[in-house]
């Protein structure tokens, strides 16, 4: 009677103490809402990324093509146009490219309405300088500064709006929004089942019962916090280990779980929560539908200066239920928002084996 009675204490210690501290308001208490950042986020204004100066560079070719098309008599006067408009377009937008990443740092600071001035402010003096560069080189007014420059300012605010709302992506706008991310990151009946098997051991292996615990508050610790817009690979790689920890207790002799790490891959920056949504996805259609379980690999090595980390688990021989590829598909496009086409993303099944594979830039 004293063990049912000191197992029931332990119980209501966890719901009545433990779980208040960890996850602030129960259930029932109201979702405080966010607030909309005041300022544009700093991942606007991270332009260094291949794949923004490559759309930049096609966006500004086809300004000065559309605007040059206007008015010119035959098509060579037309090309002749687009020369030298190109000649002045394409070295002010390297400038505000070069400009913008230097001082990405500051410009995150301002307040909006200054970093939209600062922005178009430095696109139209990037604009002037080319076509002053450009008005000596060719030794004669064939043309003049002001305009080129009242149209750097706009196409700089037009780059950067889109840099904004790509930025703003990144990050969830209110509250359905933020709850509906957390439910796709930890499934429901995974908590359950951990619940369950800590209050097994609770009696069985005290020590054991509250590693699990630990294991479980860490986990609920990251989906809970406040986004950040990176982590390490290390960080990601500690996290998963966590993870599995936990279902190793659960699936005992039936999971087994192969790490070869890679340190100087620890270091890439990922997006935060990247493996966990993928090693859960190993377990729950690679381990949970089979009998005789299988086993998990989880390779990071670097390779021609990129972070390459490997995923790859067993398939039973019967198809169990196929699932939505909301994790696939989520991790996908946080790996895209972060790192733009950098990042490589790719699955496939080698007959009993899944393969997950992610390549970043260290």
């Amino acid at each position: 009677m004293r063990d049912d009675n000191d197992a029931a204490a332990l119980r209501a210690r966890h719901a009545g103490v433990t779980l208040p501290s960890e996850f602030g308001a129960g259930p029932s208490a109201p979702a405080t809402p966010r607030r909309a950042p005041s300022r544009t986020p700093a991942a606007a204004f991270d332009v260094c990324h291949v794949g923004v100066v490559l759309r930049a560079v096609l966006f500004v070719h086809g300004v000065v093509a559309i605007g040059t098309v206007f008015g010119a008599p035959s098509v060579d006067a037309w090309l002749g146009r687009v020369a030298i408009g190109a000649s002045v377009a394409l070295p002010a937008l390297v400038l505000w490219l070069l400009v913008v990443c230097a001082c990405r740092n500051l410009l995150a600071r301002l307040t909006m309405a200054l970093q939209w001035s600062a922005v178009i402010v430095l696109g139209a003096a990037s604009a002037g300088a080319a076509a002053l560069l450009a008005l000596s080189l060719h030794g004669e007014a064939a043309f003049e500064w002001t305009g080129p420059a009242l149209a750097g300012g706009a196409v700089a605010a037009a780059i950067f709006a889109w840099l904004d709302l790509r930025a703003k992506a990144q990050f969830p706008a209110d509250t359905t929004a933020r709850l509906a991310e957390l439910q796709s990151r930890i499934r429901p009946h995974f908590l359950f089942n951990t619940l369950n098997t800590a209050l097994t051991l609770v009696r069985l292996d005290p020590a054991r019962a509250e590693g699990v615990l630990e294991d479980l508050a860490e986990l609920f610790r990251v989906a809970i916090s406040d986004n950040a817009e990176s982590v390490t690979l290390d960080e990601e790689v500690a996290l998963a280990q966590r993870y599995l920890d936990i279902e190793q207790v659960r699936f005992g002799s039936r999971l087994h779980v192969n790490w070869e790490l890679d340190p100087e891959a620890g270091r890439a920056r990922v997006p935060p929560l990247l493996l966990q949504p993928l090693v859960e996805n190993a377990v729950r259609h690679g381990i949970e539908p089979s009998p005789d379980g299988g086993v998990i690999r989880i390779r990071t090595r670097v390779k021609l200066g990129r972070a390459v980390v490997s995923i790859a688990n067993s398939v039973p021989d019967e198809a169990s239920r196929p699932g939505s590829g909301m994790a696939l598909k989520n991790v996908k496009e946080r790996l895209r928002l972060l790192h733009d086409v950098a990042a490589q993303f790719e699955t496939r099944r080698d007959f009993d084996v899944f393969r997950v594979q992610i390549v970043v830039p260290l």
